[in-house]
């Protein structure tokens, strides 16, 4: 995590190269350190400095690092002429520079610059082009974690969303521990609406890191019911306004008396790792609560929900709202009264 001191060094070192004071080569390497997305200042500074005879000469070993960060922020720019025409032998324009060549050239069979030329394939929509290139990789590199994720990304960037799964659980089967990628399935089996899948990844990631608010929440939010619905429209409408993008794909979920519980214990969790401080989660007590309330009407009072917690979860937005959010008030009011969680 970038530290308050450092991302303030970066900033003042950004604002002094823009304004031609120079320190070009300390920016790149501390954009290289903290790993801020800032392409596009990497490739206006980065080929300053190749495009530069002198300058690059003093650079040494490290011109090949600076050709290797320019030309993955020329991907990330969608400048593939930056990553495809160069000549070291012509004073070119800023905009020209072969980077993946130069360094095809100086490290022929490196794995590295293999993946570069993958990405350049990909950034050029020649999927099957580069799935080849990949798959020469991995014969080599059977290991290779790089390799694995990008075939996801090619699967991804085509729409196959099921080829993408399936890469991403042989990926598992051989690093069990990568937190990210069980995320990354997870989140693709939610936009498939395979709930009961991407709740069994939220259980890996908790097991695994089980003080992580977030995932606490995700799980939660994978439990959630669909009988959300019956509280009628308005909820509905505030959930999605109030809620992450992300949220919006699971309103819908696996639905039971059990899993709305199940949930609400989560979202629990997530209130208490947080400090209280987190919106989505009273939210989703509110909710949840709501929904219990629906299921479990007619029955015996032992049957029924019991707690204070939904009651404290509604003062809290309350109060969170008046101090934050004054005008939306109102809104707040009625959707907790609907809930019969307000007077």
């Amino acid at each position: 995590m970038v530290g308050a001191e450092e991302a303030a060094r970066l900033d003042r070192l950004e604002i002094q190269v823009e304004n031609g004071g120079g320190g070009a080569w300390e920016y790149l390497c501390l954009v290289r350190k903290l790993k801020p997305r800032r392409s596009d200042k990497v490739l206006k500074h980065g080929l300053a400095i190749l495009n530069d005879p002198k300058a690059r000469s003093n650079l040494g070993g490290e011109e090949w690092t600076l050709y290797e960060q320019v030309a993955f922020a020329a991907f990330d720019c969608q400048q593939h002429n930056v990553a495809k025409v160069f000549s070291l032998s012509l004073p070119l324009p800023l905009h020209m520079c072969d980077c993946v060549a130069v360094l095809s050239k100086e490290f022929p069979g490196s794995l590295r610059v293999g993946r570069l030329e993958g990405m350049l394939l990909e950034a050029e929509n020649s999927w099957a082009e580069a799935e080849k290139v990949y798959a020469r990789l991995l014969e080599d590199n059977p290991l290779d974690q790089i390799i694995y994720k990008r075939k996801v990304a090619i699967a991804k960037a085509q729409g196959d969303l099921k080829v993408a799964v399936d890469f991403l659980n042989k990926y598992l089967e051989i690093f069990m521990s990568d937190h990210d990628a069980w995320r990354e399935l997870a989140e693709i089996y939610v936009s498939l609406q395979m709930y009961k899948q991407a709740a069994f990844c939220y259980e890996e990631l908790l097991l695994s890191q089980p003080t992580v608010s977030l995932y606490h929440l995700a799980y939660a939010e994978a439990n959630e019911s669909q009988c959300i619905e019956y509280s009628g429209f308005i909820i509905l409408l505030f959930l999605r306004f109030l809620l992450t993008a992300f949220i919006e794909q699971v309103l819908y979920t696996m639905g039971g008396l059990e899993n709305l519980l199940t949930a609400k214990k989560y979202y629990a969790s997530t209130i208490t790792l947080s400090g209280g401080k987190n919106t989505r989660a009273l939210y989703g007590i509110c909710l949840c609560s709501a929904a219990i309330s629906q299921l479990t009407k007619g029955r015996s009072k032992e049957e029924k929900e019991s707690s204070d917690l939904p009651s404290l979860a509604a003062e809290a937005l309350l109060r969170d709202y008046k101090y934050r959010a004054p005008k939306k008030l109102p809104l707040l009011n009625s959707m907790l009264k609907n809930m019969k969680l307000s007077s």
